[in-house]
């Protein structure tokens, strides 16, 4: 009896989860998400005509090519595809990159001469692909804009919202937890990198002084409490052996540098 018993409830379970299973509708669970996964396309595209419409963008061959040179280490050493990866310089002197819609990933020209070393520029870009792999991007344009917003973007031309959407993506910090959470990825992209991250945390705390740079600092001044973000990152790095590899020599980073003061467009 016992053993009957044991059946019976094994075949009560299995038509329970048949018939709890059978319930969900599979195929609008994955519509919504291919429907998500298009907005989201969708919207990269469309940001980004809005910025070659109104930015300046750098194309030259030796910049472009230097500032894939300095990211292809991370990639590789953190299972991150770089082909994934969108990104584009663009002339202009805030010290500011931020993170779009469908892996897009802008940076400014500001930012790259406002850095002293690589270090310090891939902590921060390390930070803004964070967001894009924790598909922080799209949560916080849901929440900010709304998703029925972001639709209707995707479907009709509407100025004023995408006007709004650009000032979120570029001029607006995550949710404090999110802020963390990149900031701690990009110390962990760099180490498994082998590339030094306490540059990136003396970047955050030069630029939450207050000197003649912290009018163009718009990446730290919209990223609150930058001085502690800084702590927080030593913090983390103590008593942990830092073997640092550089990927430019210290005259190619200057020359780097130089190529984007002087580029010609």
């Amino acid at each position: 009896m016992k053993v009957l018993s044991k059946g019976l409830i094994v075949v009560a379970l299995f038509f329970g989860v048949w018939m709890l299973l059978s319930q969900i509708d599979f195929v609008k669970h994955f519509r919504v998400e291919e429907a998500k996964s298009g907005t989201e396309k969708s919207l990269g595209d469309i940001i980004w005509n809005e910025i070659e419409d109104t930015e300046t963008i750098i194309f030259d061959d030796s910049i472009v090519n230097t500032l894939d040179s300095l990211l292809l280490p991370i990639c590789k050493e953190n299972g991150i595809e770089r082909d994934s990866l969108k990104v584009h310089i663009i002339d202009k002197d805030e010290v500011n990159a931020f993170a779009m819609p469908d892996n897009h990933l802008v940076v400014y020209t500001g930012l790259i001469k406002a850095c002293k070393n690589e270090q310090a520029l891939l902590g921060v870009l390390g930070h803004e692909i964070a967001h894009i792999e924790g598909n922080h991007v799209m949560k916080k344009l849901s929440k900010e804009i709304g998703l029925s917003v972001l639709l209707s973007i995707t479907t009709g031309s509407n100025g004023a919202v995408l006007s709004e959407i650009l000032k979120t993506l570029s001029s607006s910090a995550y949710d404090r937890s999110l802020e963390t959470e990149a900031d701690m990825q990009s110390v962990k992209y760099l180490l498994n990198a082998n590339i030094d991250p306490r540059p990136f945390a003396d970047f955050l705390y030069e630029l939450s002084l207050d000197n003649e740079l912290h009018k163009y600092t718009y990446w730290v001044s919209t990223h609150p409490e930058s001085e502690a973000r800084a702590k927080t990152i030593l913090n983390y790095l103590k008593g942990k052996k830092i073997e640092s590899k550089p990927i430019l020599t210290k005259e190619a980073w200057e020359e780097f540098k130089k190529k984007v003061e002087d580029v010609e467009l």
